[in-house]
């Protein structure tokens, strides 16, 4: 009997496969409840969900950046059930990339912040605690071709600051440091703090990489090799080449920082493209890099990593089997052409190893231009949910389905 993907469960609804042998829904780790729970909207470039409660009522709403439209806010009705909620955002139709959300100002409400790529126009909001914002563009310290952001507190005075990942011909990175004396406010310390490099930065993630208690910076470039720098406590950050194996050229799209094997350091996933939409230019191979706890990282993605062909724009850890370690979930597009493709589920042994198990775990109705995903429990019943984002793709939301008692016991074969 296989208990490692299914609840145990003698219905025979738990056992149906369709005419291609995948499982069905009922069967799976997520039910796709997209046309009854979400928003339809199947020509809309949702680039960047973030579920994060943004009206105090203690559900999970979700943030859409969205390319090439408004912004949009979904309300959750406390059982996973969303509701577009018009007129929170500008109404000008930006090339947004991504958000970020945090409590910049430290008021106790959730702010936000998106960036934007072509038409460099990033916005800036203060939220008043009630699913409402005040815009606060004018805090933003420069226009850029934003592709990448994170925020996190880098120089360790207990203030969230902004890390944005810049492209274009003034492909420089940026660094604003919140103002202790007035939350909420930035000063540029892009100049004295991150090396002069300019970039074509499609992902920037913050994290300890290596065990000092500040947060380093992980780079993903579109064209320059990916750059790991180390934060020196206050902020400043350098370059640190050694120890970071780079072993083919590559074209990041996100990087993804976690603990992977379960030594209690952080390793980095890499999503990868073999080109924007052209023809078959690098390798698109998910990569799989290994922290020694001392931010050394060694390409093991030969031994660990189920092999693709794959483009991938966006990758999301989640434990989806419930055995305490972090899974992942990949969207993939089809390049050349830019097609639709379907989810793919990758699951681990605990130690870093991971199989694709999509067959037994992904609805076959979730198929597009798969892009960013955000996890969490929207529907509070004590499992994982997620929603993927997609380019001219209906966004989806799935439901977790297994209950968090009966997963971590099925792990064994």
């Amino acid at each position: 009997m296989i208990c490692i993907l299914f609840a145990c469960n003698t219905s025979s609804s738990s056992t149906r496969s369709n005419i291609d042998g995948q499982q069905t829904d009922d069967s799976l780790l997520f039910t796709d409840v997209t046309d009854t729970h979400f928003p339809i909207a199947p020509e809309l470039h949702i680039l960047n969900p973030l579920l994060v409660d943004v009206d105090g009522d203690g559900d999970l709403d979700a943030v859409c950046g969205v390319e090439l439209d408004v912004n949009r806010l979904y309300l959750n009705d406390g059982t996973g059930k969303f509701t577009w909620k018009r007129g929170v955002f500008s109404d000008v139709k930006y090339d947004t990339e991504h958000v970020r959300s945090a409590d910049f100002n430290q008021d106790g409400h959730i702010d936000l912040i998106f960036v934007a790529e072509d038409d460099q126009n990033h916005e800036f909001y203060l939220g008043n605690g009630d699913g409402t914002f005040t815009a606060a563009h004018e805090r933003l310290l420069a226009k850029s071709e934003g592709n990448g952001l994170d925020i996190g507190d880098v120089n360790g005075d207990g203030l969230v600051d902004i890390v944005i990942g810049n492209s274009g011909e003034a492909g420089q990175n940026f660094l604003w440091l919140n103002v202790p004396d007035n939350p909420g406010t930035f000063i540029d310390a892009t100049k004295s703090h991150l090396p002069q490099i300019n970039d074509k930065t499609q992902s920037i993630a913050l994290a300890d990489l290596d065990g000092d208690g500040d947060l380093d910076m992980m780079v993903g470039n579109e064209v320059p090799p990916n750059r790991l720098l180390i934060n020196d406590g206050k902020g400043v950050f350098t370059e640190k080449t050694e120890g970071f194996e780079l072993l083919v050229p590559l074209e990041t799209r996100m990087i993804l920082l976690a603990d992977v094997d379960g030594d209690q350091d952080l390793d980095a996933v890499f999503s990868n493209l073999t080109s924007n939409g052209g023809e078959w230019v690098k390798d698109p191979q998910m990569r799989i890099l290994i922290n020694d706890g001392n931010a050394n990282f060694a390409d093991e993605t030969e031994s660990r990593m189920p092999k693709n062909k794959f483009s991938s724009y966006a990758s999301h850890f989640i434990d989806f089997d419930g055995d305490g370690d972090l899974d992942l979930l990949v969207g993939t597009v089809e390049i050349p052409g830019f097609n639709p493709d379907q989810l793919r589920a990758y699951e681990n042994d605990g130690s870093g190893n991971f199989t694709d198990v999509t067959q037994k775990a992904i609805p076959a109705s979730v198929v597009s231009r798969g892009w960013d995903m955000t996890v969490g429990d929207v529907n509070a019943d004590g499992i994982d949910d997620v929603i993927v984002g997609g380019w001219k793709s209906q966004a989806r939301l799935l439901f977790g389905n297994r209950n968090a008692e009966t997963k971590s016991q099925n792990k064994n074969y």
